[in-house]
This record gives C-alpha cells, structure tokens and sequence, in this order.
C-alpha cells in the first residue's frame, strides 16, 4: 500500500540524478544484447544495406574483427546470417549442409581470431538458400513440408555445430525440429552446445529489411504465413514455447520485439525460462529514419527501447543497434 499524499511524494525520489539511479528498477547493460552480422562472399567487402542504414554485409575476413569489436565493448554473444550468393542457391536448399559454406567459414574465422572470448549464435533455416526465399522445402502445389524441412535443418544444425557454432537458433517455424535437432546433437557428441528456439516467431510486416540483407527478398514466392504465426495470436505463443521447451530448447525467443512484448512478458511469468526477443530490422529501421527526420533523439529512442525489452522481462535482446548502445552504455 502507498501512503496519501503529502506523506508520500513518489516525485521526492526523481529529484535527483544519484537517486534516480538508486531506485532504478530496470538495468541495460552490454551483456544484455546479441549483435546480428551479416556474412557475404569476397575479401575485404563492407557493403552498406541500403535498407538498413548503419548495417552492412561484411565478408569473413572482416567478419572476425566484428566479433572482436563485440567483446571488448561487452557484448557476449554475435549472431550470423548469410548474404549466400545466387548460384549458390537451389530448390533443395542443399548448400546449408556444406561444411564450407559461407556460415561455416565465418564461424571458423571468428573462432580462430576470439577463441571462447565471445558466443556465436547461428541462424537454422532455409531461406537463405533456396531459390523460392521460403525457410524449408516445397511440394508441388508450392505449400512447404514439415518433416522433409526438418531433415534438411537437422544436418544444418550438425553443420553448424561442427564449425564451432555454440547456440544453434532454428528461425524455420516447423513443427517438432527442436527435439529432432536435440537429439542429433546429442547422439554427435555435441552435448554442450545451445538451442535457442525461435519459438513464437510471427508472420510479421517488420521483416523486409532483413531479407534484402540476406539477398532473400526479391526471390520470395508467396507469403509464410502457413509456418510463421498469425500476429492476432497470443495463447498459441504460449502453446510453442511449451513444445520448444519440452523437446529441448534451452531458450527460447519471441520475434518482432516491440509489438510483441506483451508476449514476452507471458512467456516470462508462465515458464520462468531464459527468454530473449529480436529487435528485427524493420524496427531498427523506423528508429533510424524516426532519428534522421529529427522526430527523437536518436540515442534515447535506441536506450529507451532496449529497456523497455529488458523490463517486459527479456534476459537479452538480439539488435543492431547493440554496437552503439554498448558505446552508449560503457560512457
């Protein structure tokens, strides 16, 4: 119970910037985010995302020195996604099971330049390459199958973890991949490497960005609506997480962020798990061109956003913006 005012004056305790920072309920610290890099093919490329201004695609030689850069600011984690190239790209999605594929060297690179100095997060999933842009295999009235997808994503996640990788991140949406991709990794004697579901990943608007980055735009046929869930939908969040969990997961993820903290803040009370949420590119890029008409400050609306994550009850934030707020953050 609060007393009456004038006895209680909740203002007595913002009157001052030291206690304001006593009484502090939400902390956002470096170690709160996990900073997506985008790969690409060639030496020495730093190629700019037109639609994401500030992110670009950087080959593996560079993609090291990002990783590096992440660990001395504070940031324990990065996460990869692959820009693959077109020729690369089939039907089948047959170029994710090369171990010398594009993720596979980045994470080998990055591992040779950080050592165990830094945590990398790989993306499981179709889309980047196959030819449709869609995250798992099509029969022939164009309607992606379950369980031949989640085949193919189970020797990915082999893949991936053979390189190095040390959280395996199924992005793919299909029914039971997380307990198929935790007993491969089991019976392979990968017995200490992660997975962090995206477990409530949502059809959502805020995805375009992201999918120019990974060179997956302009290929994809249709919608993924028949996978990914419909944004109306909160119980059902509630549903895949209890699957993800039950089959292996050791943290799971909600995506978009902001329109969907509601359900990270469900997700949080009812399984008291390590939940993170993605602040996806369509996010970031609102907040860059928000910034750029003048309509906030842009480092306040960045600071702002990520507490608000932290305080719906997310344990860390994948952003692109984790670079400049832990500058930010470290003064």
């Amino acid at each position: 119970m609060t007393g009456q005012f004038p006895d209680t004056r909740l203002r007595r305790t913002r009157a001052a910037g030291w206690s304001r920072a006593l009484h502090r309920e939400t902390h956002l610290t470096p170690a709160d985010f996990i900073w997506p890099l985008f790969v690409t093919e060639g030496t020495q490329v730093e190629e700019p995302v037109a639609s994401l201004p500030g992110v670009s695609r950087w080959s593996v030689d560079h993609i090291a020195a990002r990783a590096k850069e992440a660990a001395a600011l504070g940031i324990p984690c990065i996460a990869l996604f692959p820009n693959t190239q077109p020729d690369r790209r089939s039907d089948n999605g047959a170029e994710a099971l090369n171990p010398d594929n594009l993720m596979c060297r980045a994470i080998r690179a990055i591992r040779d330049r950080c050592g165990s100095d830094i945590g990398i997060l790989t993306d499981v999933a179709l889309d980047p390459y196959t030819v449709h842009g869609q995250d798992g295999l099509l029969d022939n009235a164009g309607y992606v199958v379950n369980d031949p997808t989640v085949d193919v994503l189970t020797g990915q996640a082999l893949n991936q973890a053979a390189a190095g990788a040390d959280i395996i991140a199924p992005s793919d949406m299909m029914d039971g991949r997380i307990g198929a991709i935790r007993r491969a990794l089991e019976a392979d004697s990968h017995v200490n490497v992660q997975i962090m579901a995206y477990a409530a990943k949502y059809a959502s608007a805020f995805y375009g960005p992201f999918r120019d980055a990974v060179g997956s735009g302009g290929l994809l046929k249709g919608d993924k609506k028949s996978y990914q869930m419909d944004p109306a939908n909160g119980e059902e969040a509630l549903r895949e997480v209890a699957l993800d969990l039950s089959e292996g997961a050791d943290s799971v993820m909600v995506k978009p962020g902001l329109p969907y903290l509601d359900i990270v803040r469900r997700v949080k009370e009812r399984f008291e798990v390590p939940t993170f949420a993605y602040q996806v590119s369509g996010e970031y890029a609102m907040i860059e061109a928000a910034a750029a008409t003048g309509a906030g400050d842009r480092d306040a609306l960045v600071l702002e956003t990520l507490t608000s994550f932290k305080r719906a009850g997310c344990s860390g934030i994948l952003t692109y913006h984790a670079q400049d707020a832990a500058r930010l953050l470290n003064g």
